[in-house]
């Protein structure tokens, strides 16, 4: 029997949106009857997840909760996170439920290793994510070697994630940055990049640069789509 989907999403609206049209376009369906059946909790009112790690701020956890128990009532098979720096999170709310969360970190991880064996990856996301070192524990357990941006790449960063793609700015007038980044993390050895925050495969399908990239997104919902037993269309 196959199973569903549950979004815990809202973290944000645009990178929940950008996860339903990757599972809708990764799954191999030949008419809508073919789809997995996905439930979403859009919530947006959880708190920031990268105030909280880094400032202190309010728990994101008993919201986070609350859509948890929305996608349990739904019916859910698995839970996935629109949201990397959310991961954080992610023991404190499988010990809430039976129900598995999907762990987009040690998939990537997993990806980067079959992709790209022996490559070096750029690993980008938000001040928060990089800080928890969940994404360095997963490239290491797998073998993948990795490198970070320094403080003024990250504070680049952190603009075009808060500034311009929550914010809905245009991202064009960014582009030479953009491509600017990429060039100097290529001199240091990156051979790809990792877009460990959902707001940055946006940034890179809108501006020119072909990366590579990948892009933990694409990835958590390929993972999703196996786990609740359809098929994969091949990747682009």
């Amino acid at each position: 029997m196959k199973k569903t989907i549950g979004i815990m999403g809202g973290m944000g609206p645009l990178a929940t949106a950008d996860l339903l049209i990757k599972i809708t376009t990764s799954t191999k369906a030949d008419c809508d009857n073919e789809h997995v059946r996905v439930y979403i909790d859009c919530d947006c009112a959880i708190p920031d997840r990268t105030g909280a790690i880094l400032h202190g701020g309010p728990d994101p956890v008993p919201e986070m909760t609350t859509a948890l128990r929305h996608l349990e009532a739904c019916g859910a098979d698995c839970i996935i996170m629109a949201c990397n720096t959310a991961h954080y999170f992610l023991p404190r709310l499988q010990a809430l439920t039976e129900t598995p969360i999907l762990d987009m970190m040690s998939i990537t991880a997993r990806s980067c290793a079959e992709r790209f064996p022996g490559k070096r990856a750029a690993l980008f996301g938000t001040t928060g994510t990089l800080q928890t070192g969940l994404y360095n524990a997963a490239f290491e357990r797998e073998g993948v070697p990795y490198l970070l941006p320094d403080e003024e790449q990250q504070a680049f960063l952190m603009h075009m994630i808060y500034d311009v793609v929550k914010a809905t700015k245009p991202m064009q007038p960014e582009e030479e940055n953009w491509s600017a980044l990429l060039n100097d993390l290529r001199q240091r050895g990156a051979d790809y990049f990792v877009l460990a925050c959902t707001e940055l495969p946006i940034v890179a399908e809108t501006l020119s640069d072909e990366g590579p990239f990948v892009d933990p997104t694409t990835e958590l919902a390929r993972a999703a789509i196996l786990f609740c037993g359809y098929e994969l269309k091949e990747r682009r």
